[in-house]
C-alpha cells in the first residue's frame, strides 16, 4: 500500500497541504505539528522485515538474547507503573522478549507479528503465543486488556487504521503503550540525516510529541502519559559504560541532564494512553 505524501491534509492535525520538505526532501514535515512521513524514492521496492532485517537491516541484532531481555525489562518496569498484570497483547512483537518478561510477570500474553522469521523465533525458542500476520487484520480476533507496540506505528501504512484495530481489540478502560522515535528530539535536530533513529527506508511515519498526541485523541484515546528517553537509556549497564565516553558528552548536550529520560528531548517517544471506560466518549 502506498502513501500519498505530497497532497491533503495531514494524517495527525489535519493542517490542509501544511507540508514543507525536510531533509533535503527526503521527508516532508506538517508546519502544524512536525509530524513527518518518508518520500518514497522512484522505484523502491517495499521493505522487508526478513532475517537481514533483523540481523544488521534495521537492528544491529535483535536476537542477541542478553540486550534484548534488558530492554524488555525496562519497558515492562515503564508498563507497570500504570498497568498491572491482565490480558496483553503485543502488535509486532518481533522475537517476543517483551512477551517472555510480562508472561514471567503474570501477564497473559499473545503477540502478533509480521515477520515470519521473528515468529518462529518468538514462538520455538521462547515459547510464548504469537500470530503471524499484520495486527490490524488479526485484531478482529484478539480481546484485550493492555495492547502493545514498540517501535511498530512508523512502520505502518496507515497509523489511524492501527489505532483503529487497537481500541477495537481493548476492553473498555483498557490501556494502550506506545513506543515511536522523536524526531524532534534534540539529537534528531543536532543529527539530521544521520540521527540512528530516521531510518526512511523501514520508517514511514515520524512522530513529534504533539503529533501523537493529537493522532490518540483523533482516535478517542485519553493520553494519560508521555515523556521521551535516549537510546542509552535501553543499553545494559556494562555497555553503557564501555562506551560512555562517546555516549555521554552527546546525551548531556542533547537533554541538559545527566537522567536518561526526559519530558520531551530525548530520542524515543512514550506514551500510555486508555480507551475511555465510556465508550460514548470514544470515536
Amino acid at each position: 500500500m502506498s502513501v500519498n505524501v505530497s497532497v491533503g491534509a495531514c494524517l495527525s492535525c489535519a493542517a490542509d497541504q501544511a507540508h514543507q520538505p525536510y531533509l533535503d526532501g527526503r521527508l516532508r514535515r506538517c508546519t502544524g505539528c512536525g509530524l513527518g512521513w518518508t518520500v518514497p524514492e522512484s522505484g523502491q521496492t517495499p521493505a522487508r522485515y526478513d532475517l537481514d532485517y533483523f540481523t544488521g537491516g534495521g537492528y544491529e541484532d535483535y536476537f542477541l538474547t542478553a540486550p534484548r531481555r534488558f530492554e524488555a525489562g525496562r519497558r515492562l518496569r515503564w508498563l507497570s507503573s500504570v498497568v498491572g498484570p491482565s490480558v496483553l497483547v503485543e502488535a509486532g512483537c518481533a522475537g517476543g522478549y517483551f512477551l517472555e518478561a510480562a508472561r514471567q510477570a503474570g501477564f497473559a500474553v499473545t503477540g502478533v507479528e509480521v515477520s515470519v522469521a521473528a515468529t518462529r523465533f518468538a514462538v520455538d525458542r521462547l515459547g510464548v503465543p504469537v500470530q503471524q500476520g499484520h495486527f490490524e487484520q488479526v485484531a478482529p480476533s484478539l480481546r484485550a486488556d493492555v495492547v502493545c507496540a514498540f517501535h511498530v506505528l512508523e512502520h505502518v501504512a496507515d497509523p489511524r487504521a492501527f489505532l483503529r484495530a487497537a481500541w477495537d481489540v481493548l476492553t473498555p478502560g483498557g490501556w494502550l503503550a506506545l513506543e515511536v522515535p522523536n524526531i524532534a528530539s534534540a539529537a534528531a535536530r543536532r543529527l539530521g540525516h544521520d540521527w540512528p533513529g530516521l531510518q526512511p527506508r523501514y520508517h514511514r511515519w515520524h512522530f513529534t510529541p504533539e503529533s501523537l498526541a493529537r493522532l490518540l485523541a483523533a482516535a478517542g484515546f485519553d493520553l494519560t502519559r508521555q515523556d521521551t528517553a535516549v537510546f542509552r537509556y535501553y543499553m545494559p549497564l556494562g555497555y553503557r559504560v564501555r562506551h560512555a565516553r562517546r555516549l555521554l558528552p552527546r546525551d548531556w548536550l542533547d537533554l541538559r541532564s545527566p537522567r536518561l529520560t526526559h519530558r520531551r528531548r530525548g530520542d524515543l517517544l512514550r506514551v500510555i494512553a486508555r480507551r475511555p471506560r465510556d465508550t460514548r466518549s470514544g470515536r
